[in-house]
C-alpha cells in the first residue's frame, strides 16, 4: 500500500473513532438520565461537547433518531424522547417477556464462569445495600441484568432486548420520593440467581418476570382517566 493509501486508511479509522465517540457518548448520556425528557439539543452544543465536526455529530444524531433515543425537529435540532403512559407500558411489558425468557435460557446455558460472575455481582449489590450506597447498587443491578442476558446465549432475544428503550422510560417515570433500592429488590435478585444456579429455567423465568413486574409497578404509571374539564 502506498503512502496515500495508508493516509486514507488512517483518516477513515480516525473518522470512525470520532463518530463512535459522539454516538456512544451521547447514547450513554441519554441512558444515564442526566438530560430530562423533551429537552431540546442543538448540533452546535453537541459538537462542542464531544469535540467533533457537525457532519460527524449529524450522523450520530441520525442513528440515535432512528433507534428512538431522540426525536428530530425540522430546523430546530432534536429533542430527547418523552414517552406517553401507553408507550411506556408497552415497552415495559415487552421487557418483562424478553428478560424472563433470557433468564430461563441463562438457567439452561450459563457457564460456570458466568454463574460465578453473577455471584460476584450479587455480593457487590449486597455490600452496596448494607452501606447505603445507592449508586453502587444501581451499577450492580444494571450489571446483573446484562450478565443474565449474556448468559442466556440467545442472540435473537438479546438483540430484541437491546432495542428496548426501557432505561429512558424508567428514568422518566421513576418515583423519586420512593425508597431506593426498592424494598425486596435484592431478595428478588437472589431468587433469580438461585434459579440459575440450580438450573431451573421455569423458576428463573418466573422470578425474573416477578422482579421486572415489581419494578414496573413501582413507577408512576397511573393509567386512570383524567377527570373531565369543568
Amino acid at each position: 500500500m502506498n503512502s496515500e493509501g495508508i493516509d486514507a486508511e488512517i483518516g477513515a479509522k480516525a473518522s470512525g473513532t470520532r463518530y463512535s465517540h459522539a454516538y456512544e457518548g451521547l447514547r450513554s448520556l441519554l441512558l444515564s438520565g442526566s438530560i430530562p425528557p423533551d429537552t431540546r439539543l442543538t448540533e452546535a452544543d453537541l459538537t462542542r461537547m464531544f469535540d467533533v465536526s457537525r457532519s460527524t455529530m449529524r450522523t450520530a444524531l441520525a442513528r440515535l433518531t432512528q433507534e428512538g433515543y431522540i426525536v428530530g425537529e425540522v430546523n430546530r435540532g432534536v429533542r430527547t424522547r418523552s414517552f406517553s403512559i401507553d408507550e411506556a407500558a408497552d415497552i415495559l411489558e415487552a421487557r418483562e417477556i424478553l428478560e424472563a425468557a433470557l433468564a430461563g435460557k441463562a438457567a439452561e446455558r450459563a457457564t460456570r464462569e458466568e454463574i460465578e460472575d453473577l455471584r460476584h455481582t450479587l455480593h457487590e449489590m449486597e455490600e452496596a445495600q448494607s452501606r447505603g450506597d445507592q449508586d453502587a447498587y444501581s451499577r450492580g443491578n444494571r450489571q446483573f441484568h446484562q450478565q443474565i442476558k449474556l448468559a442466556g446465549h440467545q442472540h435473537t432475544l438479546a438483540r430484541a432486548y437491546d432495542t428496548l428503550l426501557y432505561p429512558l422510560v424508567m428514568r422518566q417515570y421513576r418515583n423519586l420520593s420512593a425508597q431506593h433500592p426498592r424494598t425486596g429488590s435484592l431478595e428478588e435478585h437472589q431468587t433469580i440467581f438461585l434459579a440459575v444456579l440450580t438450573r431451573n429455567p421455569d423458576a428463573a423465568s418466573a422470578a425474573m418476570r416477578h422482579h421486572v413486574g415489581s419494578a414496573r409497578r413501582a413507577l408512576l404509571l397511573d393509567k386512570s382517566p383524567e377527570p373531565p374539564a369543568s
